[in-house]
């Protein structure tokens, strides 16, 4: 009967989450370095999947224990649904990677990195939030941050479709690059989802 507990024992999801913005971290940083160079550095693709592939493991993972979980230390549908758009952040930049492969890209367009030096700072605000949210301490500032980059990121991705239209005469090169740019303000959009969930479950527990 040692092993035997009257009242369950409460996991703690924080340090999934807090591994899950890891790899988002560095995949960001790898779609950074895939594009510093031109043509890109088409091997990040590679590297940007297997950490996709270990986010799902993470995302699965507290799933898996949300069900066998009796006690948690926020809302189950919290803790669901940040996981899930933790990934969603993933997805998008695996997403954007793998099209530069596909469609070989071999010249970078301006403006595009800085798109993606956007979602790096919102991968790093990710980050520190979740670094913090056991605590409820400073979350909110990291939220706000994670926003105003995703609206800084909104104005240039609107500035460089209409470059796009504007300068692009291969219709095939428009359509490749209106993918890619879908893609990267998907991945800041998601963020914002993330910063969303993250400011609901400080309000309801702070």
């Amino acid at each position: 009967m040692a092993g035997f507990r009257l009242i369950p024992k409460e996991e703690k999801f924080y340090g999934d989450f807090l591994q899950m913005a890891g790899l988002l971290v560095d995949a960001s940083r790898a779609l950074e370095e895939m594009l510093a160079t031109e043509p890109p550095v088409y091997e990040k693709a590679a590297q940007i999947r297997e950490l996709e592939e270990k986010c799902d493991f993470w995302t699965h993972e507290i799933f898996q224990r949300l069900n066998r979980t009796f006690v948690t230390p926020m809302d189950r549908e919290d803790i669901h649904a940040l996981a899930g758009a933790l990934d969603d952040v993933m997805d998008a930049m695996d997403d954007a990677a793998n099209l530069f492969q596909l469609y070989r890209i071999t010249a970078i367009r301006p403006g595009v990195r800085e798109i993606v030096a956007r979602i790096t700072a919102q991968t790093r605000e990710i980050h520190t939030a979740l670094g913090q949210l056991e605590k409820y301490k400073g979350v909110l500032e990291r939220a706000i941050e994670i926003n105003r980059l995703e609206h800084e990121a909104d104005e240039i991705h609107r500035r460089l479709i209409g470059a796009l239209f504007d300068e692009e005469k291969d219709p095939i090169l428009l359509i490749k690059w209106k993918d890619i740019l879908t893609y990267l303000e998907r991945a800041t959009d998601r963020a914002e989802d993330v910063a969303n969930l993250l400011e609901s479950i400080v309000v309801k527990h702070g």
